[in-house]
C-alpha cells in the first residue's frame, strides 16, 4: 500500500466556490484520502500552517503539442501551479499527418503560433502518422504534468485532402466520411474532443489562411457526428470577434453542437472594434444554454496583446530597412550595435516594411503602448503610456521608445495591450468573469515563443483579481474555481479541479503573502538553442501531481508523475478505501 501523506493545517480553497476553511488533506498515492480536522499521522507530514491550499490549475487552451515532444516540463504552465494542460487547440497541431505534408504542418504552426521552423526541425521526433499514433509518443514521454488533447481541424483535413485541404477546398462527401471516421479513431484513442479555427489571422508562413478557414458546416457536422458516435468530447472553436460575421458563427457553431448533441467553447473577448459585443455574445450563450445546448465563452483573465523587444518577433524598428545589420547578432552585440549614432539616426529616420503578421502592423501605437516593468503592470493608465510619458519629456515617441529599448541590457520589454483592454482598464473584465458562462483559458502555453507569455496567467488571476487590485477585486475561492474546477469541467476532466476525498491529488500550496508575478525574460532553452519567453512566480511554496511534488520554493524538483490523460473522466464516486 502507497504511503500516506497529511498536509496539516493548511486553509483550504476547495475549487468548488466555497468559503475557504482550515484542514488537512490526506494524500494517499495519486489520490486524496480524505479531508478534515486533526486527520490521523501519516507516513509523511507536511506543515503548510500560512498557506492556502488549492486544487491544480486546468488549463484548457494550450499548444505544447510540440514542447510535449521534446520536453519534461511544460513550462512555464507547471511553475504558475497548472497541473493538467490541453493540447490541439485552435484547430493546429501535428496529427494525423503524413511524412510529405509535414513542412505544410510545420509552416502552418510557425505563422499562426510563432514557433520557430528550427526549433521544430531540431525537436518533433515525427514517429507517429496518425492521431492514436500521436498520442502514443506524447504517452512515452516522462513530463511533470498531465496532458489531455483535442484533435484539431487542420491537420486531419490535409491528411484527408492533401493538397486540397490546404487550398481550402470544398470537401467531398468521400473527403467528410473519411474525416469522420478518423475523428472517431481519434476520440477512442483518447481525445478529449476536437479543435477548429475560423479566424483571418491564423495564416502560414506563406501568408495563406489555415486549412479549416471557412470550412463548410457540413464538414463540421460530419466531423462532430464522428466524435459523438465514439463517445463524445469538446468542440472548441476560434472564429473572429468583434466582426459582421461573429454572431453567425456562433449560431453556426451552436447547429453543429445540437446536431451532435456536443458541447462547445470559443474564444470570447473584449474587441476594440466593438467593445460592447461581448455582452451580446454572452447573452446570446445564455439563451443557448437554456435552450439545452452547453456552451461556454473562453477568455483569458488579462489584457491579450503582444510583448515587444529588442529579443523578441517584434519591436517598432524590426521591419525598417536597416534593421537587417542587427538582427542576426547575439543580444549584447546587438544593444551595443544599436547604440551607434548613425545606426539609431537611420532607424528614426526609416519608413517600416509591411509586416506579414497582422498584429505586427500595431508596433508603432505608442497611445497604446507601455513599459511592462518588474512587477510587469498588466492593467496600466493611459497616463503610463509611451506617448504619454515621451510628451510629458517633450521627446518625440519614437526616439523615446528607442531609448527606452537600449538601456542597460537592452531587456527592456514594452506591453501592447490589444483585447479585454477597450476602455483602458480590466472592467468589463471583470463582468466577464464573474459570469457562469465563462471559463478561463487562452494562455497559449508552449506558442508564441516570442510574442506573449500569456499561460502564467494563474498567477496573476490570484495576485491582481483576489489581492492587490484596489477596486472590484474577486473573492479567492472564486478566482480559485475559475482556474480548476471550472475548466476541468468543461472539458469533461471530472476527476480534478477540486480537494475532496477521492480526487486526483493535484494540488497547490500557496503563500498568498509572498506571492508574486516576475516580469518575462527570454531564455533560450528550445532546441538548436531557440528562444522564447519565460515568466517566474514567487511564493508557489509547493505543486503536487498525482501525489508527487514537482515544484518546492518556486524549483522544479526534477519529478515527472505526469501522464498523458486519455480520454474524458467521471468524477470518483467514492472515497478510497
Amino acid at each position: 500500500m502507497a504511503d500516506t501523506t497529511v498536509l496539516r493545517g493548511g486553509l483550504v480553497v476547495d475549487g468548488g466556490g466555497g468559503e475557504p476553511y482550515e484542514a488537512d488533506i490526506a494524500l494517499r498515492g495519486s489520490t486524496i484520502l480524505d479531508v478534515g480536522r486533526n486527520l490521523p499521522a501519516g507516513d509523511l507530514e507536511e506543515d503548510v500552517v500560512g498557506c492556502v491550499v488549492t486544487p491544480g490549475f486546468v488549463d484548457i487552451h494550450t499548444h505544447y503539442d510540440a514542447q510535449a515532444t521534446w520536453s519534461t516540463q511544460m513550462s512555464p504552465s507547471s511553475a504558475h501551479g497548472v497541473t493538467t494542460v490541453v493540447v490541439g487547440n485552435c484547430g493546429v497541431g501535428f496529427a494525423p499527418c503524413r511524412p510529405q505534408d509535414r513542412q505544410a504542418l510545420v509552416r502552418l504552426l510557425e505563422g499562426v503560433e510563432d514557433i520557430p521552423e528550427a526549433v521544430m526541425a531540431e525537436g518533433l521526433p515525427w514517429d507517429w502518422e496518425s492521431f492514436p499514433e500521436f498520442l502514443d509518443s506524447l504517452d512515452r514521454r516522462a513530463r511533470d504534468i498531465d496532458v489531455a488533447a483535442y484533435l484539431p481541424h487542420s491537420p486531419l483535413r490535409v491528411h484527408v485532402m492533401g493538397q486540397r485541404g490546404l487550398d481550402r477546398e470544398p470537401a467531398t462527401p468521400a473527403d467528410m466520411a473519411l474525416m469522420q471516421r478518423l475523428a472517431g479513431e481519434a476520440v477512442r484513442a483518447g481525445a478529449i474532443g476536437f479543435s477548429t479555427s475560423r479566424t483571418t489571422g491564423h495564416r502560414d508562413t506563406l501568408g495563406r489562411p489555415i486549412p479549416s478557414y471557412r470550412a463548410a458546416e457540413d464538414e463540421l457536422k460530419a466531423i462532430a457526428r464522428g466524435v459523438a458516435d465514439a463517445g463524445g468530447g469538446l468542440l472548441q472553436y476560434v472564429f473572429d470577434t468583434g466582426s459582421d460575421e461573429t454572431l453567425d458563427e456562433l449560431a453556426s457553431a451552436a447547429r453543429v453542437a445540437r446536431a451532435s448533441h456536443l458541447p462547445f467553447t470559443f474564444a470570447l473577448m473584449q474587441s476594440p472594434a466593438r467593445p460592447k459585443q461581448w455582452r451580446v455574445l454572452l447573452d446570446e450563450v445564455a439563451a443557448m444554454n437554456r435552450d439545452g445546448l452547453e456552451v461556454t465563452g473562453q477568455t483569458l483573465p488579462r489584457p491579450v496583446g503582444m510583448l515587444m523587444g529588442l529579443n523578441l518577433s517584434a519591436n517598432p524598428f524590426a521591419f525598417c530597412p536597416s534593421w537587417s545589420k542587427v538582427a542576426d547578432l547575439a543580444p549584447a552585440a546587438r544593444v551595443a550595435a544599436l547604440r551607434d549614432p548613425g545606426l539609431r539616426a537611420a532607424l528614426l529616420s526609416e519608413t517600416p516594411g509591411e509586416p506579414d503578421q497582422p498584429l505586427f502592423r500595431q508596433a508603432r501605437s505608442f497611445e497604446r503602448m507601455f513599459e511592462l516593468g518588474d512587477p510587469p503592470n498588466y492593467e496600466p493608465d493611459a497616463g503610463e503610456a509611451i506617448a504619454a510619458r515621451a510628451a510629458q519629456a517633450g521627446i518625440d515617441p519614437l526616439a523615446f521608445t528607442y531609448d527606452l529599448l537600449t538601456r542597460g541590457d537592452g531587456d527592456t520589454l514594452l506591453f501592447l495591450p490589444v483585447v479585454n483592454y477597450a476602455e483602458g482598464n480590466l472592467d468589463a473584465l471583470r463582468e466577464m468573469l464573474s459570469h457562469p458562462d465563462i471559463t478561463l483559458g487562452l494562455g497559449d502555453g508552449g506558442a508564441h515563443y516570442g510574442l506573449i507569455c500569456d499561460s502564467t496567467f494563474p498567477t496573476f488571476a490570484l495576485v491582481h483579481w483576489a489581492r492587490d487590485r484596489e477596486r472590484g477585486r474577486l473573492p479567492l475561492a472564486h478566482v480559485v474555481r475559475l482556474l480548476s474546477h471550472d475548466p476541468a469541467r468543461r472539458v469533461g476532466l471530472n476527476d480534478r479541479g477540486l480537494i475532496a476525498p477521492g480526487y486526483k491529488a493535484d494540488l497547490n500550496v500557496i503563500d498568498m503573502d509572498r506571492l508574486r508575478l516576475q516580469s518575462p525574460r527570454v531564455v533560450w532553452d528550445l532546441p538548436g538553442g531557440g528562444r522564447r519567453l519565460n515568466q517566474d512566480a514567487e511564493g508557489i511554496v509547493a505543486t503536487f501531481v498525482a501525489g508527487a511534488a514537482i515544484r518546492r520554493n518556486d524549483t522544479a524538483t526534477g519529478a515527472t508523475p505526469g501522464s498523458l490523460v486519455r480520454g474524458r473522466r467521471p468524477a470518483p464516486a467514492a472515497a478510497p478505501l
